[in-house]
């Protein structure tokens, strides 16, 4: 792997070859206890390091009943292998927006021989989008389009592999990342960007933000260029979204590691190189950055990565703005920020680390939420916590404070994951995407897959023990945990937990990597990532694995979208992406008859023909009578 430019790596897999994790022994407890609470898997699942049990045709009655009075309104569609999208009869599909289309007025279509020039790559839609929503401003609808991270082989087609050779193809796949906000509507030809629309901007990695909460300002967010560390350039990584009450968007930092690099050795205190090791800050960097912008090289600037990795807020109504990133919900790679309010008002923020064995967090403000008032100091007094599940299927969320960890207040949140791993909290198998259900009590997590479990410590040395709502050792195919807050109050301290479903294959696996009893030959998947709940109380689920079709993949396809139903545990296969790519992001138009999906790092020539370079982009999915799709 080291002949592979370090771009072209998975971020998971760049991480754990140039930061290997400490190997792990003696996981030979065996725990057996019922998997769900509420009886649809039924059973007993026996965990431990060497066999794994579960056994089969465990579906109680209600989720018998639920093959025969389904609540979907469509058809489940069969795996693909191509390089289409495919959604079920009656239902059809567009294209709302492409990597490289301007969104301002005089700037060309996009070319496929350069990839766009680089004085217009800031005013177009990014690239590989990722979490997105949208907003009503009056007669506009305005989407906010996370642009997680760049394909530099394709976005640079002019360099032999995509490894920048000036400052210009730096700057280029700097402007290519971060957000995108923008005014969408529909037309006779369906859905699309308004091109020149105020709204319009691009939030890019050179984009001035502010800092605000308790790590604002402290020395370790201090730069040459900001000395007094409350202002930054820029927002990268950012993975999933998330949406407040008050009409602000959320963007979430995830792997941001790997843009930083050093040019001259790394020499850092103890504490820095602590953090560094942590969250796999190295002198190797992954995209070139360091060699052309020395904000990125370490050696110069050794504070820099410690100004990411942080959730910001953008309000895409008011395009005059400046974003904020909000310490107070910590430091680390996040997924997404899935907003609720407590019976008292106050605002809750689920929160997970998207690495193998880290932790899911939760943010709970002191103030309540009050339509009307003030909502600026929101996010940035309050509590986080970090999760700890026990094998009785009940588990507590542990107070992040100086007193509990022995952590100065602006540190514990810089390097969170140090305070966490000192509370004993639950090593996860990569917490991704979280859903609260509108309509319960409850809320989701994908725990999308961990090679590593129950033979690795995390990167903190913290072990890594197979049980609990991490069942199953070297877990490739991922599960989906949900939670039910003590006193129907999501702020409250406590919580039950089951599992929502077990992904695995029925066809080549025997025990539990056969997958829970609601997964069978006809809607498999491996991988669960995003997660989104529509207006009737659906759960979407969204996946980003092995798309292979081969081996213990065989029977899968392509990446996919499925529904799910939380209360009788059926899903179902809704639309299949493009061989290569991920599917990624659900949001809805107001009237909920268009829904926008978001297809990342496409193989191919999609969406194109022949001789194009691949383009992720947002889909539409509509139904064809015109009624509603979520």
């Amino acid at each position: 792997m080291r002949d592979i430019p370090p771009h072209k790596i998975d971020a998971d897999e760049w991480d754990e070859l140039h930061s290997p994790r400490p190997e792990t022994q003696d996981f030979d407890a065996v725990v057996e206890r019922a998997i769900s609470r509420r009886g649809f898997l039924g059973g007993a699942v026996a965990f431990g390091s060497g066999a794994m049990a579960m056994g089969t045709g465990l579906l109680s009655s209600t989720s018998a009943k639920a093959q025969s009075a389904s609540r979907f309104a469509f058809t489940p569609i069969g795996i693909q292998t191509d390089y289409q999208i495919h959604v079920p009869d009656g239902y059809q599909h567009g294209l709302l927006v492409s990597w490289g289309d301007p969104l301002f007025d005089g700037v060309p279509a996009f070319d496929h021989a350069t990839g766009g020039a680089v004085a217009d790559s800031d005013k177009v839609f990014g690239e590989n989008t990722d979490g997105m929503e949208t907003y009503v401003m009056g007669d506009s609808t305005i989407m906010a389009v996370n642009n997680e991270y760049v394909n530099p082989d394709i976005n640079l087609p002019h360099t032999e592999d995509g490894t920048p050779q000036s400052a210009d193809d730096v700057l280029k796949l700097q402007n290519l990342q971060g957000v995108t906000v923008m005014e969408i509507a529909e037309g006779a030809n369906g859905w699309a960007p308004v091109v020149g629309s105020r709204f319009n901007r691009r939030l890019h990695h050179n984009a001035p933000m502010a800092i605000e909460g308790p790590a604002a300002g402290h020395a370790l967010m201090q730069t040459a260029d900001d000395p007094e560390g409350t202002r930054v350039l820029g927002t990268m990584g950012n993975c999933g979204a998330g949406k407040t009450p008050w009409g602000t968007y959320l963007t979430c930092e995830e792997n941001f590691n790997g843009y930083f690099g050093a040019t001259d050795g790394i020499k850092v205190d103890e504490i820095t190189q602590a953090g560094y090791d942590r969250y796999g800050v190295i002198a190797e960097g992954r995209y070139g950055y360091e060699r052309f912008d020395p904000r990125f090289d370490i050696s110069r600037n050794p504070n820099e990565p410690h100004r990411f990795g942080w959730v910001v807020e953008i309000d895409p109504t008011n395009p005059d703005s400046t974003p904020v990133k909000r310490t107070a919900l910590g430091r680390f790679k996040h997924e997404n920020a899935e907003v609720t309010l407590a019976p008292d008002g106050r605002v809750v923020v689920y929160l997970g680390d998207d690495e193998r064995g880290e932790f899911l967090y939760r943010f709970v403000s002191d103030a309540p939420y009050v339509p009307g008032e003030d909502t600026s100091d929101l996010l940035n007094d309050g509590t986080l916590y970090v999760a700890k599940f026990h094998d009785d299927q009940t588990g507590e969320w542990l107070a992040l404070t100086p007193e509990t960890t022995g952590m100065d207040p602006a540190e514990m949140l810089i390097f969170v994951r140090q305070a966490a791993s000192k509370l004993g909290a639950t090593t996860m198998d990569r917490p991704e995407w979280i859903a609260v259900n509108p309509y319960a009590v409850e809320a989701y997590c994908c725990l999308t897959n961990n090679k590593n479990r129950g033979l690795k410590a995390n990167a903190g040395g913290d072990e890594t023990p197979v049980g609990g709502p991490n069942p199953r050792e070297a877990n490739k195919f991922g599960q989906i945990v949900r939670w039910y807050p003590s006193d129907d109050d999501h702020a409250a301290d406590g919580f039950s937990w089951d599992l929502y479903v077990m992904a695995g294959n029925p066809e080549t696996q025997d025990g539990a990597y056969r997958g829970s009893a609601n997964v069978t030959k006809g809607n498999m998947f491996n991988s669960p990532d995003g997660m989104a709940f529509d207006s009737s109380g659906l759960l979407w689920i969204q996946t980003d694995g092995d798309y292979s079709n081969e081996g213990e993949f065989a029977g899968m396809g392509n990446n996919q979208q499925l529904a799910g139903d939380p209360v009788t545990g059926e899903i179902a296969r809704f639309l299949t992406a493009p061989y290569g790519a991920e599917v990624t992001g659900l949001c809805w138009s107001a009237d909920r008859r268009t829904m926008f999906v978001g297809i990342q790092h496409p193989g191919g020539h999609w969406p194109g023909k022949e001789g194009d370079l691949p383009r992720s982009s947002v889909i539409t999915v509509k139904r064809q009578d015109g009624g509603l799709v979520g």
